[in-house]
């Protein structure tokens, strides 16, 4: 697995430098974290546009034109992920699939970085606070790994009918559903899609008590609104592994497991949940299905 964020700054020589990095806002490290990845002419473009929306937005993900930049970032990387599948298809030369997985990192770690940014100005839980520590999160028994399964991936849940899908619109967020919801009673067990990595284990905002885990892919799942978690940050998860049960914490009018697919850690970099799980032979329909 490679690096996760591929814009970390130089490591200063002298004491004042470092004290100055400290001192430096969220805004000025996020800076100098663009700079150091143009490294292509496509990333460089990009990501001088990333940094015009940073600089215009003051702070939260709420501006219209952060969530321009932000979505327009988002397809350029689906865009380019595409790209990359469809030359490893065609057995193209090998430097040509190099280059194009490395303007599709570039482009996502511009994406990373902006998002990166915002939430820690806006008290994002999963950038200021990824271990739930600090916020008495309801952490239950650690789950143990399921045997072997037969498929890589599975759906989140299980005796479910499908609700508020992606991209809809509603009362209950500011623009546009950024995920799939799972319509379950409230402690109905939730399982990780896929092998991977707990990223983070929160609470407290409106996405309630969630789950957060990077895939092997490099993308990421968002299971929200559980009762109880099973699992710890840092911690190995398997294929239909216990995570948590479902709840209704947060910003919800009834239980149901909100489940998301993001670019990054971070709210903003979201592609459509259930297309992702098709990509992986996982079909879900609006009917109630059983455990496989």
């Amino acid at each position: 697995m490679g690096r996760e964020h591929h814009a970390r700054l130089p490591r200063t020589r002298t004491r004042a430098r470092a004290q100055t990095r400290t001192r430096a806002p969220a805004r000025t490290r996020a800076r100098a974290r663009f700079r150091a990845t143009t490294r292509s002419a496509a990333g460089a473009a990009l990501l001088a546009l990333l940094l015009l929306a940073l600089t215009v937005v003051p702070a939260g993900a709420g501006s219209d034109g952060f969530r321009r930049e932000a979505t327009r970032a988002v397809r350029a990387h689906e865009q380019a992920r595409k790209q990359v599948d469809r030359l490893r298809e065609a057995d193209a030369p090998a430097d040509r699939v190099r280059d194009a997985e490395r303007h599709r990192k570039a482009v996502r770690a511009g994406l990373w970085d902006l998002l990166w940014a915002i939430a820690r100005n806006s008290g994002d839980p999963v950038a200021v606070d990824p271990s739930g520590r600090d916020s008495d999160c309801p952490f239950g028994r650690r789950s143990r790994p399921p045997e072997r399964r037969a498929h890589p991936w599975t759906a989140p849940t299980r005796h479910y009918w499908l609700s508020a899908s992606y991209a809809a619109k509603g009362s209950r967020w500011a623009h546009r559903h950024t995920g799939q919801d799972f319509a379950v009673n409230s402690g109905t067990p939730v399982y990780a899609v896929g092998a991977g990595t707990v990223r983070a284990t929160t609470c407290g905002d409106g996405f309630g008590n969630q789950v957060v885990i990077r895939h092997r892919d490099g993308y990421f799942t968002q299971y929200a609104h559980l009762s109880r978690i099973n699992v710890r940050k840092g911690g190995h998860v398997k294929t239909g592994q216990l995570i948590g049960l479902s709840g209704a914490t947060g910003n919800v009018t009834g239980p149901h497991l909100h489940f998301e697919v993001r670019i990054t850690p971070y709210a903003g970099s979201a592609v459509p949940p259930l297309h992702w799980l098709r990509r992986k032979a996982v079909q879900v329909t609006g009917a109630s299905v059983m455990t496989p």
